[in-house]
């Protein structure tokens, strides 16, 4: 039995037919991205799932139980099922964060506050927000109101997550600290769904992804066969405005002149002007050398991926590197080298973290 199962879902709003009829099952431990253009129906399936957005025709359901045919309380409790997390954080103001948490599960579920408060302590701790727990939400930050949110939802014990775009509300600089926390989820295998705009994102966390067009799912399948090889037409002009280039690293002499014309390539074919690959050049160089001389002291064997993607629409490059070995943050040691000297003045967004005993590099140009 499927954890989702949705069979000929409709929505429209007026003569503006948004859903035309939407098929798709959920199985257990799934991760499935959302992609597509601005009012293509996106988090209005994700809305509809729990009956926020009422289908106009259609069956929904979760976990063996149709949400669709519910009616008052029954609709709850099959919602329960599933946890919701915003662009918008939706944190009541009037209470402290760990009021925030432990309301729904004392209020709904009855469990006794000093459990819920210690399950509230876990989570914080799991996002790094412990020392944060009696802060009110007007004196946190954007990205850590939406860590606060994503608890929230945990709390709950839900079986499926379903994010609506959890990042457009961010500020650039936070929006790696929220998507940390849902690379964390989905490796423990928690069951989501995830509206989202950041490609890279979807292409690491996502195990099947559903490009949205013309009123459902226009194309689906694993972030290869979409991001490489999509084979529909409004696929193929969506995933084409942001490019990739991809290069792991496994041996600590490798070929550097491979990586820098790999890089020079993908600035060719995709009009970066030279400049900005020849920085890009600079960066990965001096970033790559960095990370192998500190992670892996002495080591032959290495293990570091690199990817670079640039999105026609708004001409950002993002520069991600992923690297296991000892913990090193690039960014804040006391002498910068070249390429970290260029990022800090040309990067809109440095990023590092830890995740899993490996280090996390975003860089947006």
């Amino acid at each position: 039995m499927s954890l989702i199962e949705v069979r000929g879902l409709k929505k429209s709003f007026g003569s503006l037919e948004v859903l035309k009829g939407v098929d798709l099952s959920v199985e257990q431990g799934e991760r499935i991205a959302i992609i597509g253009g601005s009012g293509c129906g996106k988090s209005v399936f994700l809305r509809s799932l729990s009956l926020l957005e009422k289908p106009d025709a259609g069956q929904v359901f979760i976990d063996g139980r149709e949400i669709t045919a519910a009616r008052g309380r029954q609709v709850d409790e099959i919602r329960r099922s599933m946890g919701m997390v915003f662009q918008k954080f939706h944190l009541f103001s009037e209470m402290d964060v760990m009021d925030n948490l432990c309301f729904a599960p004392t209020r709904i579920m009855k469990l006794p506050r000093r459990d819920a408060e210690e399950k509230a302590m876990e989570l914080l701790s799991r996002v790094g927000l412990a020392d944060r727990a009696h802060a009110w939400p007007t004196v946190l930050s954007g990205g850590q109101q939406q860590r606060i949110a994503i608890c929230r939802c945990l709390m709950m014990e839900p079986k499926v997550l379903l994010f609506d775009e959890p990042t457009s509300a961010l500020d650039p600089t936070m929006v790696g600290e929220v998507l940390a926390v849902i690379r964390m989820l989905a490796k423990r295998d928690m069951s989501m769904l995830i509206v989202t705009h950041e490609m890279n994102f979807a292409r690491e966390v996502a195990n099947r992804v559903l490009f949205f067009a013309d009123g459902g799912i226009y194309e689906q399948g694993t972030p290869e066969e979409i991001f490489d090889a999509p084979k529909r037409e409004k696929t193929v002009a969506f995933i084409h405005k942001i490019k990739f280039f991809s290069y792991e690293i496994t041996r600590r002499r490798f070929d550097l002149m491979q990586l820098q014309g790999g890089i020079q390539n993908f600035g060719e074919k995709y009009g970066l002007d030279q400049k900005r690959t020849y920085r890009l050049q600079i960066c990965c160089e001096e970033l790559v050398y960095e990370l192998l001389d500190h992670c892996y002291p002495g080591g032959n064997d290495v293990d570091l991926k690199l990817s670079v993607s640039h999105a026609e629409s708004d001409d950002a490059t993002r520069l991600h590197l992923d690297c296991g070995g000892a913990a090193f943050n690039p960014f804040q040691q006391d002498d910068d080298g070249l390429g970290v000297t260029i990022l800090k003045n040309m990067a809109t967004r440095l990023d590092y973290r830890l995740e899993n005993g490996r280090n996390t590099i975003d860089i947006s140009l």
